[in-house]
């Protein structure tokens, strides 16, 4: 019957909802809504659904294996992100915190300001803090939204950098 609950208000929230949440809204122990979301996992695995977990808390999300469909039936307009903005946002998640002079030294040319708003304006990155150097420039780090977009739970879920082999001659 828990799993059931979590399963309605899963549904119905429009945004994922944290272990914290789901267990103040149904008075749960961490270990009866850990047994829960078990159950609630095996539940839906002959469905399409599947219990999702995010930096952002746990969701209900249709499988993958249907997006096609969804695609061709509800076809929405598919954001391309540019090589200038993805190799920006890598250099933060990457190496956060980092200055707008950190990120431009990685990639050897000026960030533009307009990669940087679009960044905050999806709310994937934030300014904390600021560097004890000349010029006190903002430290820049990824946000849960940022986690949220890319299916993340956390930074360790990042991909590892591949090794470079610079050889000089």
């Amino acid at each position: 019957m828990l799993s059931r609950k979590i399963e309605v208000l899963l549904y119905a929230s429009e945004a994922p909802l944290t272990g914290s949440q789901l267990k103040k809204y149904l008075t749960l122990s961490e270990h009866e809504l850990q047994t829960a979301l078990v159950i609630l996992q095996q539940r839906l695995t002959t469905g399409v659904l599947n219990l999702s977990e995010s930096a952002s808390g746990y969701r209900l999300q249709i499988r993958c294996e249907y997006s096609a469909l969804i695609q061709n039936i509800f076809p929405q307009r598919l954001e391309n992100l540019s090589q200038a903005l993805l190799e920006t946002l890598s250099v933060i998640a990457y190496k956060q915190p980092v200055t707008r002079s950190d990120i431009e030294q990685v990639r050897g040319v000026t960030v533009s300001s307009n990669i940087l708003r679009q960044l905050f304006d999806k709310g994937w990155i934030v300014e904390k803090g600021y560097r004890d150097t000349l010029g006190r420039p903002a430290l820049l780090h990824t946000t849960s939204e940022f986690l949220d977009a890319f299916g993340l739970e956390n930074l360790e879920q990042l991909p590892p950098l591949p090794e470079l082999n610079l050889t000089t001659e």
